[in-house]
């Protein structure tokens, strides 16, 4: 294993935003509600995602369909990439109709050979801030891979558990994954440009996005426990979920109900991403 954090975690990015309503409004219709969040209001766990969109000019979009590497994140030599997983902590609420910052370092960069090649691992760090008040600190893990193999063998699928005591089964479609790219301003062509997806990087199919999946994930415990409040989310992306598949979304609370153990999985049971929840 080769770490070369030592070099990139001087590389920082700051960025500014606003909670407006209309785009709140925007994925609260995407999953779903009837009524939106308003102007003072709480936003959600998770749908802070769709804000610090990447407004990159055209010109420096890659061939996948995101900004180039090489700028804050680092150009590893690996053309695909993806959410892998991330950590999250809920200090305070992020409110619709105030401002919010985010503060950005990479932490580390890791790079290994795996079964399936050479991988990249990168970390960052969020920092955000609401009207000025430290809202919620983050870390995001993205993995970097190869290119597509034909041939290649898929790494070996794992068995999602039998006894989940909340269960929702939502079927993303071609117009929920371009409404969850449209509001997150990301234009992989992994989510939405079926011929590339299978011809260029090797799936079977649209990818649903790992972020689209965490939210839904925690949008669970959201319906089941409209009271609770989130304290920490953690979550790890196992298996890709393709459009037009069943996605059961999965949940298990402890005795004292203080977590929530949740998990996505596919229509053929094996387990696509794996997340706990801390309520406060």
């Amino acid at each position: 294993m080769n770490s070369r954090s030592d070099a990139v975690q001087e590389r920082t990015e700051t960025a500014t935003d606003f909670v407006a309503f209309t785009h709140a409004a925007g994925l609260s219709a995407t999953l779903d509600y009837a009524t939106p969040p308003r102007d003072g209001d709480t936003l959600p766990p998770l749908w802070h995602w769709i804000f610090f969109r990447p407004l990159t000019a055209q010109s420096l979009i890659a061939e996948d369909g995101h900004p180039r590497k090489g700028d804050f994140l680092p150009e590893l030599g690996l053309p695909r990439r993806m959410w892998a997983g991330g950590r999250l902590r809920f200090i305070s609420p992020i409110v619709v109709g105030k401002p919010v910052s985010r503060e950005s370092r990479i932490l580390d960069v890791t790079e290994k050979q795996g079964r399936t090649g050479r991988l990249g691992f990168v970390t960052v760090r969020h920092h955000i801030s609401c009207d000025g008040v430290p809202a919620i600190e983050e870390e995001h893990d993205i993995v970097y891979r190869e290119p597509a193999t034909p041939g290649a063998p898929a790494p070996a699928p794992t068995a999602a558990p039998e006894e989940a005591e909340w269960q929702r089964t939502v079927v993303p479609d071609e117009v929920l994954l371009f409404r969850y790219s449209a509001l997150t301003f990301n234009g992989h062509r992994i989510h939405y440009d079926k011929p590339y997806v299978t011809g260029v990087e090797g799936y079977p199919g649209l990818v649903v996005h790992g972020p689209l999946i965490a939210t839904l994930l925690l949008d669970l415990v959201r319906r089941q426990r409209p009271d609770g409040r989130i304290a920490e989310f953690a979550f790890k992306a196992m298996r890709p979920c393709f459009a037009g598949n069943s996605l059961h979304l999965c949940g298990k609370p402890s005795a004292d109900g203080k977590t929530v153990e949740l998990w996505s999985k596919d229509h053929e049971g094996w387990i696509g991403m794996t997340a706990r929840a801390t309520l406060a």
